[in-house]
């Protein structure tokens, strides 16, 4: 195999997975959740014409969950045939996506049985984070959630074809930082993306209608997957949460949210489903947006804005102005997210974004918010917490992407 690719086409293949199905309006099974494994429900039915696929997902699924076992213990554990589980690990051993371990050192009576295993070092995936304001991040991720290697490229401003640009060098560089075979490209992108991974609308980037995926598979012949940041970022967020409904708030360059209700990624019908970055919040206007209305909650809450506002401070009064403009930015998300939350019933609300911004005043005061303007009866379990992800978030959710769009597992 060259050393750029895996067993894959240079065009993305239907995506295979629960996560894929949310996120590319596909219908078949399977995610993979870093960290502690946790599979996305399904949302549509397995076809006959699907059985193939469908089997290998579950085993790969099944390997990669429980780790190292016997033909016979995958076929126990998955209900398939023990002539359908050899048949579908001899074809995944021929792709390079599984190995045999060696013989099981146990003292069952018999022939010792020979482990099987997903091959953990046999790709690599590389991830895009494109909503930051200053930079364009990246980085090549191992299929268990490490990052590897990573890399960044100065924005300094650049909109339109000059960004696509920066995002394809981004790649490229990626690229040569790795000699293991890759198996996809993963990107979180601002603004509305359509499931053919065409960026509809980001005017932070001055993108519309830009065919992102289709570019970046064309220029480097590898299956690449795009997708919103924010509902990328809840993906990897997933993992961490005690619960199947989630709310994601991705603060950067602009605001969005990704959800998932009843372990079901939710993008919407027009792909749009968590753009709170333009609701307006209140009616007593407020900042200039870039989208020309005033008193959007991106023109309270967004990274440029803060730390635009916060740089002007200086003198014995600049710690409680600081502390004002925090809250105040924090007052008018729990605005936006309390109508949300409480039509949902959702229990868990995390935050991604700058913790030096997001953690302290900003977020007392969301708090405080939600807790006025919500009955207490019904959202007393409520919580409010910061990512446990960092700001790798979106790079480890694009992983995520292409791991389940490329294998299906879970």
């Amino acid at each position: 195999m060259d050393a750029q690719r895996g067993p894959v086409t240079s065009e993305p293949t239907p995506p295979t997975s629960r996560v894929a199905t949310a996120l590319h309006a596909a219908s078949t099974p399977g995610a993979v959740i870093f960290g502690r494994p946790r599979a996305l429900r399904a949302s549509g039915k397995v076809l006959p014409e699907h059985a193939r696929t469908h089997n290998r997902a579950l085993v790969l699924q099944t390997l990669y969950t429980v780790g190292a076992q016997s033909r016979a213990d995958v076929a126990r554990e998955t209900g398939l045939t023990r002539v359908t589980i050899s048949d579908v690990v001899a074809g995944l051993i021929v792709d390079g996506l599984v190995i045999e371990l060696g013989q099981r050192e146990d003292a069952r009576p018999g022939k010792p049985a020979t482990l099987i295993d997903v091959d953990r070092a046999a790709f690599h995936i590389i991830g895009l984070d494109l909503s930051e304001h200053e930079v364009f991040r990246g980085a090549v991720v191992g299929l268990e959630g490490q990052i590897i290697d990573r890399d960044e490229v100065a924005r300094d401003g650049a909109t339109g074809e000059v960004a696509v640009q920066l995002v394809e060098l981004l790649v490229e560089r990626l690229l040569a930082r790795t000699s293991t075979p890759v198996l996809g490209i993963g990107v979180g992108s601002p603004g509305v993306v359509d499931p053919r991974g065409v960026v509809r609308s980001a005017p932070n980037l001055g993108w519309s209608d830009v065919p992102l995926q289709r570019r970046i598979a064309a220029r480097f012949d590898l299956p690449v997957h795009v997708a919103n940041d924010a509902n990328v970022a809840v993906l990897a967020e997933h993992s961490a949460s005690r619960h199947d409904d989630l709310l994601l708030v991705k603060v950067g360059h602009g605001v969005g949210a990704g959800l998932i209700i009843d372990g079901r990624p939710v993008v919407g019908g027009a792909f749009a489903a968590g753009e709170i970055g333009h609701v307006v919040v209140g009616t007593d206007g407020g900042p200039r947006c870039a989208c020309g209305r005033d008193g959007c909650l991106e023109a309270w809450l967004a990274v440029p804005r803060l730390t635009g506002e916060l740089a002007g401070l200086d003198g014995d009064a600049a710690a409680s102005a600081r502390d004002d403009i925090l809250r105040e930015a924090g007052r008018r998300l729990g605005i936006v997210l309390a109508p949300v939350v409480g039509a949902l019933n959702l229990s868990e609300v995390v935050l991604s974004g700058p913790a030096q911004l997001l953690d302290g005043a900003l977020h007392e005061a969301a708090v405080d918010t939600l807790r006025t303007r919500m009955m207490a009866e019904f959202n007393r379990d409520l919580r409010l917490r910061m990512t446990e992800h960092g700001q790798d978030i979106v790079l480890r959710g694009a992983a995520v992407m292409v791991l389940s769009g490329q294998l299906g597992v879970s």
